[in-house]
């Protein structure tokens, strides 16, 4: 026989603070007791005692008592505000060549960034340190302390699970992931969650990106490697082992052949073509060195209309095309958004791609160029992060409310 959970009256407070939290911390303003007693449905003198609570515990502030419009008669109106400084949240962005980090309020506010560069001949301690010298300027910068710190989100370009469990393909960085993990930890004894990447940057497009509102969404991470975070009515997969949107089985997909992403390719096909063709712009852009093409220089070199950098960018659309195909047929979003630091170049496939398509795919989705540029994955983080704190909210001890 199944143990029923009793219904106890700590019980029902917790309940009942919870569902007031909840409302305050997603209204765009203060709310009055009235407005509370209406979404919640709970008495006015239950509203009034949990904001009491709400306020000794910090997560609540109350404003000044003034009339609503219109209203002349009887007391003033008690007004609350969910308070944004009760506590703070980092989101970092463990990247091949850098780090980002932001550090926000809880209305995912952000109020400093810092970059830390990757050395990757340096010991795994010193990475550590170099994250946790990036914390320190953060708040410094921010001027709050850390232990006002609440949660620390970490994305990384490995398989995660849903327990937060990071696979990385080899030792080396699995244990640069560790050495960063365990000096968020000690540093600022929040819990520091982890995500892959892809998906954080599913969840930062979600919020604030091109996709909000989107409940069937794949967010392609495609500057260096390929990689998709996958949302499937509103909910994040991961896959039994966190191989949800593993990117391997494009070896095997003809017109494509691997996962390199448009950087790394528009910046081997550019070298490549200025070597053989070196009357084409990108060579003169790249003051004639074929190794320094970058991917910018193609974009650019495209953009004034040089031949041999359009031939590229078709290349690329093509490429993208067949890897969003197989992305539709298997999973069927409603939108699939290109991202990464290459997304600001990338508008000028989306004409190519989406022409391709229907012929490709039975369920070809809306393709779209990312707005959050380089952040994307960080502001996903921050996004995981403030998730935490919300659905922990009453066990975290945090700023009071002045």
């Amino acid at each position: 026989m199944t143990e029923s959970l009793a219904v106890t009256p700590p019980l029902i407070r917790r309940v009942n603070l919870g569902k007031v939290l909840a409302v305050l911390s997603a209204a765009d303003g203060p709310l009055t007791g009235s407005d509370l007693l209406a979404v919640t449905g709970l008495t006015r003198a239950t509203v009034h005692a949990v904001c009491n609570d709400l306020i000794r515990l910090g997560w609540v502030r109350e404003l000044e008592a003034r009339r609503e419009s219109g209203s002349q008669l009887g007391r003033p109106s008690r007004w609350f505000e969910f308070n944004e400084r009760a506590g703070y949240v980092l989101g970092v962005d463990i990247g091949a060549h850098s780090s980002t980090l932001l550090l926000a309020d809880l209305r995912g506010t952000t109020l400093a960034t810092e970059r830390v560069p990757t050395d990757n001949t340096e010991p795994f301690a010193q990475h550590g340190r170099r994250v946790q010298q990036a914390v320190r300027q953060a708040v410094l910068n921010a001027g709050v302390q850390l232990d006002e710190i609440l949660a620390v989100a970490m994305g990384f370009a490995a398989r995660v699970d849903r327990a937060g469990t990071v696979v990385s393909e080899n030792d080396y960085s699995q244990a640069t992931y560790d050495a960063r993990r365990a000096a968020l930890t000690e540093l600022t004894g929040a819990a520091v969650l982890a995500e892959n990447d892809a998906n954080l940057a599913a969840l930062g497009e979600r919020w604030h990106g091109a996709a909000q509102s989107v409940d069937d969404l794949a967010v392609l991470l495609a500057s260096e490697r390929l990689g998709v975070g996958l949302i499937e009515s509103g909910r994040l997969l991961h896959g039994s082992q966190g191989g949800a949107g593993e990117m391997a089985y494009l070896d095997r997909v003809e017109g494509v052949g691997n996962a390199d992403g448009i950087a790394m390719l528009a910046r081997m096909w550019g070298a490549e073509a200025a070597a053989a063709q070196p009357e084409t712009l990108i060579l003169a852009l790249a003051d004639g060195v074929p190794g320094a093409v970058s991917a910018e220089m193609v974009f650019a070199a495209a953009a004034r209309g040089d031949r041999v950098a359009g031939r590229i960018l078709d290349q690329l659309a093509t490429r993208l095309a067949r890897v969003i195909a197989t992305i539709a047929t298997m999973v069927n979003p409603e939108l699939v958004v290109i991202a990464g630091a290459v997304s600001q170049s990338a508008g000028a496939l989306l004409d190519g791609i989406n022409n391709q398509l229907p012929a490709l795919t039975a369920t070809p989705p809306r393709v779209a160029a990312s707005t959050l540029g380089e952040s994307v994955v960080s502001i996903g983080a921050i996004r995981l992060a403030l998730n935490h704190v919300h659905d922990n909210a009453l066990d975290l001890d945090v700023v009071r409310a002045g």
